[in-house]
Order: C-alpha cells, then structure tokens, then sequence
C-alpha cells in the first residue's frame, strides 16, 4: 500500500494564500507595465495630445512703420483691425443662427450684396459647424465698428484677434511716392513699389509666435502664461516731401490735365541746392488703400519707371555742354540754319518750318531752333557730346529710394543722324526725374546733386535716427558756364514761344518741350509730350520744377499747356517760399 500525502486544512490555506499572492504580484507587474507603457514609451504622444487641447499658438507682431512728410504729417500710418474667430464646441447658438447674423454685420463692411452675400453666410456656416474643432478663422479684417455690433450679439464662443492694416491720414496723397503693403504668395505683409518697397527692410514689423494655454473650453486663461518676448516695431521714414507742395501739386496737376485734355500727367519740385524732392505728384493715380480695385500698370512711378523723348527742354543740356566745352558763346552764330538739314534720306527741320540765317546761340535756344541745337552737336563732335551727357546722368539710375528705380536706355552706336537728333531731344530717351536731376545741375552752380526723397529713417524704440546725406554726383559745368546758361533760359522764358504765359512778378530761367511720341516705325503725327522746366529765382533757385503733360487734345504745343499750368503752380510756390517779386 503505498503512502498518500495528507492534506490537511492548514495545507490548503497555504496554497491558496500563495496562489492570491502571485495574482496580486501580476496585477502590480500589469499596472507598472501599463504606467509605463503611458508614461514613458507614449510620453510624447500623450504631451502633445494634451498641449494640442490646452495651448493654442498665438502671432504677436509689432506695427509697420510709418511714412511722414517733412513737415511732419504722416502720409501712412496703421489702424487697428480684428480678426473673427470661434471656438464651435463651445457655441451658445446654432451654427446657422449666427452665420445669418454675422453676415448682416460683415457684409455691409463689405458693401457685399446677392451671390457673394449668400457666398459669405454658407462658409460661415460650414466654419461654424465644425464641433470637433476647437480653434477655427471666421473672417479676416473687421472694422471696429464691425467688431463692436458683433460683441453687442453676446454669443459664446466667438473672438476676436487684433492686429494692424495701413491708413493714410491724407487718402491717396503721394500714392505714387508711397507705395501700398501687399501679401506675399505665403500670406505676409509687403511693401510694393515706392518707399513700401524700396525700404521694406526698415518699415516692416518684427513678431513673435508664441504658446498660450487655454481651458476645457479652449478659452485663453491669463495669468498661467509665460512672458510673451518683447516684438519691435518698424522704423519710421520721414520723406522730403512737404505737404503743403504736394497738395497743391497735385491740386493743380489734376485740373491742368481736365483742363488741357491730356492722358496723364506729372510735375516734380526739386531743392536744387541739396537735391531734395519737396513734392512730386503723377496723375492719373490709385488708392493704396484699395489698390486691389486699380489696373497694375498705374501702381509703378511714372516718374521714375517710364521713359520719354524729352523734346526741347534737352536743349539746355545741348547748350551746356557747347559753352563748357569752349565751342561756342551766346553770340556764336549759326552757319547751317538757313534751312532745314538732310543727313542722307533724312530731312530734319524746325518745329515750325521757319529758319534764321546766322540765328545766335542764345536765341536759337529762345525759339526752339533744331538746327541751331545740330551746329553745336557737330561742333562738339560726337565723343565729347555723348561724354556731357553721361556727366549728367543720362541713362543712369538715380539711387533713389523708390522701388521703381533703374537706368534707363543709352544709346550705344552714334551715327550722324543720332547726333542730331539727339541735339534737340529726340531720339534720346530719360525719365523725368532724370531731366530735373540734370537741369537742376545748370540751377546749382553746375553741381548735380543726388535727387532725395527719404529726408531720415528713425528707430522708435533705440531712438536712433539715420539721416541721408546731402550728396553732390558730379560738377557737370563750370559755375561761369552755369550763370551764362541761366541768362540764356531767362532770354528763352521771357522772349520764347512761351513769354505770352510768362510770370509778371517773378524771373525765372524755363525752357519749353514739346515732343512727338515715338510708334513703331517712326513718330505718332498727333501725339505729343508738352512740358516746361523752370527754376526760381535765377541766381539762387529755391525749387526747379518740371510740368509734363501727355498727348494733351486742346493743343499739341508746350507753350499753350504744360508752360501756363508751370506758371500757376508757380505763383502758389512763390508765396509759400516767400519768394518777392522782382519784376516791375
């Protein structure tokens, strides 16, 4: 028989104890395991599941900076403006509800009406009805008259964000100078054409995203944030333009143009002395507020981007050039100017067919003579006449701190037909800014002064202020050769096609242009560029002005539109620079 273990009561305790006990130990081992499954493998998944819930990434940037005129009115500034958002799982009405009420607020901002009314009401409501998100843009720029009705409708769950747009305190003044803030292809904030875009670097705001945490709701708590870094705001420009002159400018430039029946125009006042650019106004022009509403081609400077056959005002340059060089005086006569010239096929003559044989210099510059301007040319030889006009900047950028900016074309090969042409400002093409910088040179004691339209850049936080220097480019002419020229522009003001306008209280030294409009295959019969450049007083010019017009209809002839538009503008430059009159 053999032997049977023996269980006893005791025994069974024992083993049941154990088997609990190693239950127990498993479970422990199954928790730990667990916790650390959660707390160490899924750590980072689990963290930023939870960020994802409580924390929401907020932009923060500082203000653009703004744009002055020299007297200290600020031509663009910023405003504030809100960005509409709501949190949908938390909503106190109905999706459908408050789209119907937004749409009412956010559409007369808009002046929205019909398709894009209903447009506008079905993406709200698409926006709001996403109850799994908890974050979500409603609308992008709303008014604080906007932002104040929606507040008055007391619905959960919608906010606001604020940020900045530009203003312009003075409208669509100095459009052109300015320039307008744009997005990029990634949605940021630009600056276009103008001082916008030449000096984006300066003007534009720094900012800073950062991480704030938000309740169960997704509501921002304050007070359990960390500091938010410090943004800096854009640098302030202060430009050369007073407002006073840009007014009137502008004032006058649009009532010439309706006046004269002219396409467009422009009309730059200069400091010739130092070289800064006191007002400069180009029409027609656009709002930069709303420069999404005006064709692309009006955004660049006319007068800076465009090129023009200049016409006769180049004939003080030609003349210029004819003293310095020694190959004539103001009593040279003309040889050649009995009658029209012929350079092979072509037959050059003057712009009103009459001829003057042995016409002196100075007054062949008083009537406008083409012939008188080709006898200096040829004297000069064609070296050192192209070799004057690259010292007078002639095809050569002006380094001036608008976008639109660059040289202009000059012409490589010169035959004698070039030569002649070019003499009397046909055939040779410059911008205006380019013509003001050159004649201001004959104003300035033959010093040409690097044109100025940012007077200082200042930083608002450091206090730092960067002031552009007063620059002299070259000294193109003797200061002999300069007087003698400027009592030649006073003979041609006062005794030229143009004396009919002439002030009868100021002397000034003017020259008239009237140029035919170059088409392919040669020049449009009735279409013209009228313009007149002049500076005052004479021997120490406070502005030089140039008016141009284009393709104006009630006369072809500078001397019956652009010059009486100069002198009126003139008379108002007079008393604002208490300029006396010195004429009886």
């Amino acid at each position: 028989m053999s032997a049977r273990t023996r269980i006893t009561p005791q025994t069974e305790y024992h083993k049941r104890e154990s088997i609990l006990l190693i239950g127990v130990l498993l479970s422990l081992l199954a928790i730990t395991a667990r916790l650390f499954y959660w707390q160490v493998v899924q750590a980072k998944s689990l963290q930023a599941a939870a960020e994802d819930q409580y924390q929401r990434t907020v932009t923060t940037a500082g203000s653009r900076g703004a744009i002055y005129t020299a007297d200290g009115y600020p031509l663009v500034t910023n405003e504030p403006i809100y960005r509409l958002f709501a949190h949908p799982h938390i909503l106190s009405e109905r999706p459908a509800f408050i789209a119907q009420s937004l749409v009412d607020i956010l559409a007369e901002q808009q002046a929205a009406t019909g398709a894009a009314k209903v447009a506008l009401e079905e993406e709200l409501t698409a926006k709001l009805s996403k109850t799994d998100t908890k974050w979500v843009s409603l609308f992008q720029s709303v008014t604080e008259e906007s932002k104040n009705k929606i507040t008055e409708l007391d619905i959960v769950g919608l906010g606001f964000d604020p940020y900045e747009r530009r203003a312009y305190p003075e409208a669509s003044m100095a459009a052109h100078i300015t320039g307008f803030v744009g997005k990029d292809s990634e949605g940021v904030d630009v600056g276009y054409f103008g001082i916008e875009g030449a000096l984006e670097k300066e003007l534009q705001a720094r900012s800073t995203t950062s991480t704030v945490l938000t309740d169960a709701l997704g509501l921002q708590l304050f007070g359990n944030n960390s500091q938010l870094p410090r943004t800096l705001d854009g640098r302030e420009v202060v430009t050369t333009i007073r407002r006073d002159v840009q007014f009137i400018l502008e004032q006058y430039l649009e009532a010439g143009i309706e006046q004269y029946g002219a396409t467009s125009g422009e009309v730059i006042v200069m400091e010739p002395s130092t070289g800064k650019i006191l007002g400069m106004a180009t029409f027609p022009n656009y709002d930069q507020a709303q420069f999404y509403k005006y064709e692309p081609e009006l955004y660049k400077n006319p007068s800076v981007a465009n090129v023009y056959e200049p016409g006769s005002t180049f004939k003080v340059l030609t003349v210029a050039a004819g003293i310095d060089a020694g190959v004539i005086t103001p009593e040279t006569t003309c040889p050649k100017c009995a009658g029209p010239r012929t350079f092979g096929k072509y037959t050059i003559r003057t712009w009103n067919d009459e001829y003057h044989p042995d016409i002196t210099m100075e007054q062949a510059l008083a009537k406008s003579d083409n012939t008188g301007m080709i006898f200096i040319a040829e004297q000069l030889g064609t070296d050192t006449f192209v070799s004057y006009l690259q010292k007078f900047g002639i095809g050569k950028a002006l380094d001036i701190d608008l976008q639109e900016d660059t040289s202009t074309p000059f012409r490589d090969s010169w035959g004698p037909v070039e030569l002649a042409t070019t003499s009397f400002g046909q055939g040779v093409s410059v911008n205006s800014l380019q013509l003001v910088r050159a004649v201001g040179a004959i104003a300035n004691q033959g010093k040409m002064m690097k044109p100025i339209i940012v007077d200082k850049v200042r930083d608002p936080l450091s206090g730092d202020t960067l002031v552009t220097p007063i620059q002299q480019e070259a000294e193109v002419v003797s200061p002999q050769t300069a007087s003698t020229v400027t009592s030649m522009m006073i003979t041609a003001a006062q005794a030229g096609e143009a004396q009919w306008t002439a002030s009868k209280t100021h002397t000034i030294a003017g020259k008239t242009g009237t140029s035919q409009i170059a088409v392919e295959g040669g020049y449009a019969e009735d279409r013209t560029v009228a313009s007149f450049i002049g500076f005052a007083p004479p021997q120490n010019p406070q502005f030089i002005m140039l008016v141009k017009l284009t393709e104006p209809s009630s006369s072809p002839w500078a001397a019956e539109t652009a010059a009486p538009l100069w002198y009126k503008i003139a008379d108002r430059l007079f008393l604002l620079f208490t300029i006396p009159p010195d004429r009886n």
